[in-house]
């Protein structure tokens, strides 16, 4: 039987791939999410998902392990998850009344090989008031989240329009994801399998 992990305890991935209806169980890394310099945007979320993806794939060989990392770029510079009001201020101030860049990156390994991908959507925010900044930082979401927002949940009233999957600014591209899937032979639970049979007659 077919394992699939996931290398992440993040409550919004956990519940994406619930909605593929996949069986999957959960073991988090503490990877080192610090990246060169030298990397652009997307070859570092697919590096950190890599990394993520590798310490538990050394836990568990024989399964298919899937790591991701976010993170919100925004003229030219990636911003993490604010530590304090202040610095989540700051970040929406920034992304205020502009379009800003999200980039997921994806690792899957499987007992032979390791696929890497990202998906990029382009998010505009609203012109946003002091006011519906602090209402937003004391919601208390922000603090969690690459960029300082969550667009499923309170934050999805800064948005505006999005250029691009959805699911990526969630945290898992799950389209791409399934058909990432299917390539490296992992069996998705409600696709069945047809093989061809064959009958031998009796020789008369």
């Amino acid at each position: 039987m077919q394992r699939l992990i996931l290398a992440s305890s993040s409550p919004r991935r956990k519940e994406l791939l619930e909605n593929l209806r996949l069986k999957f169980e959960i073991s988090s890394s503490d990877a080192d999410e610090s990246f060169s310099e030298n990397l652009s945007q997307s070859e570092a979320v697919m590096e950190l998902a890599s990394r993520k993806a590798k310490i538990v794939a050394q836990q568990f060989p024989d399964c298919f392990v899937i790591g991701a990392d976010t993170v919100v770029v925004h003229d030219g510079m990636i911003l993490g998850k604010p530590v304090s009001g202040q610095e989540a201020s700051k970040m929406l101030k920034k992304l205020s009344g502009d379009t800003h860049s999200v980039f997921t990156g994806v690792s899957i390994i499987s007992p032979e090989k390791e696929t890497r991908f990202y998906e990029k959507t382009d998010v505009t925010f609203w012109e946003l008031s002091d006011e519906e900044i602090d209402t937003y930082i004391k919601s208390g979401e922000p603090f969690d989240k690459a960029g300082g927002y969550g667009i499923q949940g309170f934050g999805s009233m800064l948005v505006q329009a999005i250029d691009g999957d959805y699911y990526t600014v969630v945290g898992l591209p799950v389209s791409r994801l399934i058909r990432e899937l299917r390539k490296i032979g992992y069996s998705l639970p409600y696709e069945k399998k047809t093989t061809e049979t064959s009958s031998t007659l009796p020789s008369s």
